[in-house]
């Protein structure tokens, strides 16, 4: 055995031990993460994402096949929890998210080959195993790439969400004031803003009103599934007003009131972290001007 042989050796023992794994996973008990997939076979979920699908076309995009036959095929639950809150928000089907994962990873699969296809052309010769353990290392990080974009999107829809919602809770407080009742206030506030948030909330509120279903129950459980505590105190401010007979004015704009404060102090903190992060580049600008200012002299000092 020379030492040109060890990588194909590597890489022989490699695909054996993928084929071995590969049939072993078909046999073994499936590990899910049953959290989520209750969640994902609840009846409300799955006939909301049934008619979401039906609206946008059966299989109309092929990301959608691909999802649909990972999740059919490949033991995704294992491979970590779902973000189910952050995909309803964004309204994100499950299959669609799972989709592209799958192909994201195919994408970092593929990368590495392509590069080592364009370096052979240009007479760079890349081992082919540093080109499959940078595939399979690609694939891996691409694969939880779609993990991160949700969460930070979802991280900027709930913000959102939260300075639109100070605004309705400041509308329904003026309609209540007005006279009107808690579900009429709740849905000519929501009638009024043509924001995603508006629509949003206008949606649940008709949802229930054709359902029988008290609109702050309605507001309660949209909370809970997208993960929105300010949503959920307002569905309890609503329920002491429509079911004691509360008067609300007041406190609804106190607790607008405070949201604003709220999002206003975390903007001037974030504006402060950003701040701190800018003078980073100066001060070392500085030193890097300091230490132009004083090389020329301690050379000088140190040559004589």
């Amino acid at each position: 055995m020379t030492t040109g042989d060890l990588p194909l050796m590597l890489l022989a023992g490699a695909l054996v031990g993928l084929g071995l794994s590969m049939l072993l996973w078909r046999v073994r008990p499936a590990q899910v993460d049953l959290s989520s997939a209750l969640d994902r076979l609840s009846p409300e979920r799955s006939l909301a994402e049934e008619d979401r699908t039906q609206r946008a076309g059966t299989d109309a995009d092929a990301k959608d096949k691909l999802g649909r036959w990972a999740m059919r095929t490949l033991p995704l639950d294992a491979l970590g929890a779902v973000p189910t809150k952050e995909l309803a928000l964004l309204r994100i089907p499950v299959h669609r998210f799972f989709g592209e994962k799958v192909l994201f990873a195919v994408v970092g699969l593929v990368i590495p080959f392509a590069l080592m296809i364009l370096f052979a052309a240009v007479g760079l010769a890349v081992p082919v195993f540093f080109a499959i353990m940078g595939a399979l290392l690609l694939g891996s990080l691409m694969f939880f790439l779609p993990d991160y974009n949700v969460r930070d999107d979802a991280a900027k829809a709930r913000k959102e969400f939260g300075r639109a919602l100070a605004s309705y809770i400041d509308l329904v407080a003026l309609e209540r004031n007005a006279g009107s009742g808690p579900r009429q206030a709740m849905e000519i506030a929501a009638g009024i803003g043509d924001a995603w948030v508006f629509r949003r909330i206008g949606e649940e509120l008709a949802r229930s009103r054709w359902s029988g279903q008290p609109p702050w129950d309605a507001l309660r459980k949209l909370s809970d599934d997208l993960g929105l505590p300010e949503l959920a105190d307002l569905a309890d401010i609503m329920r002491l007003s429509g079911e004691e007979g509360a008067q609300v004015y007041t406190t609804l704009r106190a607790r607008s009131q405070s949201m604003r404060t709220a999002e206003l102090n975390s903007a001037l903190a974030e504006a402060n972290a950003t701040g701190e992060r800018l003078s980073i580049p100066m001060s070392t600008l500085g030193l890097i001007f300091m230490a132009i200012l004083v090389t020329p002299a301690l050379l000088r000092i140190v040559g004589s």
